[in-house]
């Protein structure tokens, strides 16, 4: 029997993950709405049959992402325009397919994932805004970014990033390459924006609520090397809140991210 030819479709996609438990489905939780779930739930109808969706990164429960990059296979003859239209008809209103686009067999978009950059947003001022609430972290003291941009300093480069893990048995290693971190803002909102090889659950929510506390006063600037050091997961910032973080963007090499022609 002749196995049925299929194309790799690969999808550039934003959603609001407010409502959302994360990116991935969860084995015997078959009732937690995921964005993965929705995907592959379109995608069914679409095919009429089961279609696996894979992500290159797997955004948290409340996490948002301006630019998760997917892939998937598919024996629809229809183009990846036409697939990327009939998806918008189809998902919900919080998510939406900005790009699609047939790549090589070989494209994976977790596997081949060379860097990824996440945003978290944060609001400062005396009374939280009420149109931001679900995107923003609020902070009533307005945190010296000067003191936090020593502080993201200490950061760049490689290193055991094992303070800044919530998940205390976790087996893999912990060694992250930090290639950048911005911040900037104004009297009302601040921007982190961080890129790095890699980046686990939690890590960027545990690397802003220790720079905030920085910001605040709470630990100096030069605390930050010391728990690169330590690696004590309680000397760092609080786990604060998904709803500021993005992922803003996912890098590969250039071979590898290019359609087909």
């Amino acid at each position: 029997m002749q196995q049925e030819k299929t194309r790799n479709i690969k999808l550039t996609l934003e959603y609001d993950g407010s409502r959302y438990a994360g990116w991935q489905k969860q084995a015997g939780k078959e009732r937690m709405v995921t964005i993965q779930g929705k995907l592959e739930e379109v995608l069914e109808k679409m095919e009429g049959k089961p279609v696996e969706v894979i992500g290159a990164a797997r955004t948290e429960p409340g996490a948002h992402a301006y630019g998760q990059i997917a892939n998937f296979h598919t024996a629809s003859k229809l183009s990846a325009a036409e697939i990327k239209q009939y998806l918008n008809r189809y998902l919900p209103m919080d998510i939406a397919v900005l790009e699609a686009c047939e790549v090589p067999d070989r494209f994976h978009a977790s596997y081949l994932a060379k860097e990824f950059v996440y945003e978290y947003k944060v609001t400062a001022g005396e009374v939280p805004s009420v149109f931001e609430r679900k995107y923003n972290y609020y902070c009533f003291k307005r945190p010296d970014i000067e003191k936090m941009k020593k502080a993201a300093a200490y950061l760049i480069g490689g290193h055991d990033f094992k303070a800044f893990s919530d998940n205390r048995k976790m087996k893999k290693s912990t060694v992250r390459v930090m290639k950048d971190i911005l911040i900037y803002g104004d009297e009302k909102e601040i921007l982190f924006r961080f890129t790095a090889d890699d980046f686990w659950p939690h890590m960027v929510r545990i690397l802003v609520g220790t720079l905030l506390a920085v910001g605040k006063g709470e630990m100096p600037p030069e605390a930050v090397e010391r728990l690169l050091v330590d690696k004590e997961r309680e000397a760092a910032g609080e786990t604060i809140e998904a709803r500021g973080l993005f992922l803003a963007e996912v890098h590969y090499d250039a071979a590898e991210k290019e359609p087909v022609k």
